[in-house]
């Protein structure tokens, strides 16, 4: 009898995560801002983080933003290690934060957003307007083909094409990483699907978003992965897919994880409605 040979197997690649936000913890004074908390970021992957006012949300992200260090914890890029002290080091790492108020130059063009600070200048030292301009038509075709107002002021400007100036001039400086803080507050319908236009294109070319919002709604409609925290802790990371509307309610308001809540729970969430 021949013995058989086994070839021998190979051990299952794990996936690294784009992003981990490893034990960060964030006091002011003895209040525990953020308190132990551990999430991650997948390519191609949106994260939403939700919870109610105060729970720590903003605070954890702006650490990754650069915007307000931890006092413990780690942050992770492709597996890596790395020390966040200021937005300057974050945008080095391919971190991008788009906030609310989206921070744009209201009487200047879509160009003039996208390189504003970091204009490209000819060989004579001036502006090339010109390479600006064309720059931003290519990136604009990619990300948002319907955006047709290169040249008008972005004060005159829909939220929805607001939010696509934002994210060219993040995405043209090659950032893997988003953070979108609140991107369809105050906007109707159809500017609502522009930006979720953005997002599935944003996902397709490989960037990780983490998206904070305290809409339901946005958040089910735009995020693969529910992020929940409450007074400072995290509650817990579910897949979109394998809970409701209301148990992640439960989880924002009651703490309570999905295999946690009750139907008196789900009653009591809507008392009032």
């Amino acid at each position: 009898m021949t013995d058989t040979l086994i070839a021998p197997t190979t051990p299952t690649q794990t996936r690294v995560p784009l992003c981990e936000l490893r034990d960060i913890r964030v006091s002011f004074g003895g209040l525990h801002a953020v308190d132990g908390v551990t999430i991650d970021l997948y390519a191609g992957e949106v994260v939403a983080l939700v919870g109610g006012n105060g729970a720590g949300k903003s605070t954890l992200i702006h650490t990754l933003a650069g915007a307000h260090p931890a006092d413990s914890g780690q942050i992770f890029i492709n597996g890596e290690p790395v020390t966040i002290h200021n937005p300057r080091d974050a945008r080095a790492l391919g971190v991008e934060a788009i906030y609310q108020k989206l921070a744009l130059a209201e009487n200047i063009d879509a160009a003039g957003n996208v390189f504003l600070g970091r204009e490209l200048v000819t060989r004579f030292g001036t502006l090339d307007d010109s390479a600006m301009s064309s720059e931003t038509r290519n990136l604009m075709k990619r990300l948002n083909p319907r955006f047709k107002n290169l040249t008008t002021p972005v004060m005159s400007l829909s939220g929805g094409q607001r939010q696509s100036v934002a994210i060219a001039r993040a995405v043209y400086f090659n950032a893997k990483i988003l953070i979108m803080d609140e991107p369809t507050a105050a906007l109707g319908p159809a500017e609502t699907a522009q930006v979720r236009d953005l997002i599935t294109q944003l996902k397709a070319e490989g960037i990780g978003i983490f998206l904070i919002s305290h809409d339901i709604h946005d958040v089910f409609d735009l995020a693969d992965r529910i992020s929940v925290m409450l007074q400072g802790k995290l509650v817990g990371t579910v897949n979109k897919t394998e809970v409701t509307k209301d148990e992640v309610l439960a989880m924002i308001i009651l703490g309570r994880h999905p295999g946690e809540v009750s139907r008196e729970d789900i009653a009591e969430l809507h008392d009032g409605d």
